[in-house]
Order: C-alpha cells, then structure tokens, then sequence
C-alpha cells in the first residue's frame, strides 16, 4: 500500500504591511479545498494577567512576543495529518480568545507571519519558503489602514509605533531571513506572481 504523502507546508514571511496575509489568502482561494491557512499572528502569548497598560508597553515586534512551544506542536500536527487546535488572538485586547479553532489535515498548509523562518527547526518543517520584499513606506501605508480600520487604533499611535519598533524590529529580525527563502517575491504582488505560484504548488503536491 501506497503511504500517504505528508502536507507540504508553505512559509509566507516579510515585514509588517509586506502583503504576508493577503497573499496567503489569494493563494487559499486559488487552491480551494486542497490549502488550509493559519497565521503566526493567533500565537501571540496571552496577556490577559496584565493591566491593559502593561499590555501597551509590549514590544510585539520582537519574535519572543510568540508562543513558539504551540506553534510548532500545531505544525507537527499538520506534518503527520492530525487535526489540530489553533488558539485564536484578538488584537485589541492582546489576549487570547476563549477556545481555538480545529484546523482539518489537508495537502497544502499555508502559513504566514513575520519570524517564521528564524529557527532552524522550524524552518526544516517548511517545503516551500517565501520571503515578500516590500518598500518601507507601503508597508506603512498598509499598516495604518490595517490598524485604523480592524484594530481600533489612532494615526499617531500607529505612525509612533512604526518608526519607534515596527521598523526598528524589522531590520533586525526579519529582513535577513530571505536568505533562507525559496522564493522572493517583489511587493507589489501582482496577480499573475500569484497565479504562477498556485500553478508551482500543484505540481509539487500531485
């Protein structure tokens, strides 16, 4: 009997505003029900013991802001085909939503987020990594309309953050990570970048 080929896992990696969700989302639709997705933003560390000032203060712009223990018992699950449960993050709160998602075993996991590829043992569980390289001042752009819109933030909040630990942060931890990219892709994405790609990934997982 034929043994049952293990779902190829995909790193979608950049700075913060790169276009690392949208292009996951774009690439789910293009593979249908062969992709699930899951993002390293829901495996933030809950803060729900600490006052909401305390919370403020936070750097989540350094990669020990995540529980990185969950995350990769959750890409192992994908690795051997177990269902698995996501925790689910709310940003406004930065805490922990009550329960999690079950994630379902399917052939192709994508998965995004900005640090994905730091660690060596993470990085091995990868068959396709991407790295999006993307102008600083899109990347700002996005951000703000992002923060303004889905996570109840203030321009000046947003903009302060950006310089003072967004881009600080990025410099530092995520931009030497393309080295260890498959594919780098320029932002931004054009649709035929992303047609290409879902065409790469069902040749690897036939």
């Amino acid at each position: 009997m034929k043994a049952k080929r293990a779902p190829l896992l995909i790193a979608i990696v950049g700075g913060s505003g790169a276009g690392k969700s949208w292009l996951a989302e774009q690439l789910q639709k293009k593979l249908g029900k062969t992709a699930a997705r899951i993002s390293l933003d829901d495996f933030y560390l809950d803060r729900s013991h600490l006052s909401p000032r305390r919370r403020a203060l936070i750097n989540f712009d350094h990669p020990r802001a995540i529980d990185w223990v969950s995350l990769e018992k959750v890409l192992q699950d994908c690795r051997a085909g177990r269902a698995t449960r996501v925790p689910q993050y709310d940003f406004k709160t930065h805490s922990r939503r009550t329960g999690t998602a079950v994630l379902s075993p399917k052939p192709v996991i994508l998965i995004d987020g900005l640090w994905l590829l730091r660690r060596a043992s993470l990085r091995r569980m990868f068959g396709v990594r991407i790295f999006i390289d993307c102008p600083t001042k899109l990347r700002l752009s996005r951000r703000l309309a992002r923060d303004l819109l889905s996570r109840g933030r203030e321009r000046a909040s947003v903009d302060h953050q950006f310089w003072k630990m967004v881009e600080p942060m990025n410099i530092q931890y995520v931009v030497a990570q393309a080295r260890w990219a498959h594919i780098l892709l320029k932002a931004p994405i054009k649709k035929t970048d992303v047609s290409h790609l879902a065409g790469q990934i069902r040749q690897q997982v036939k």
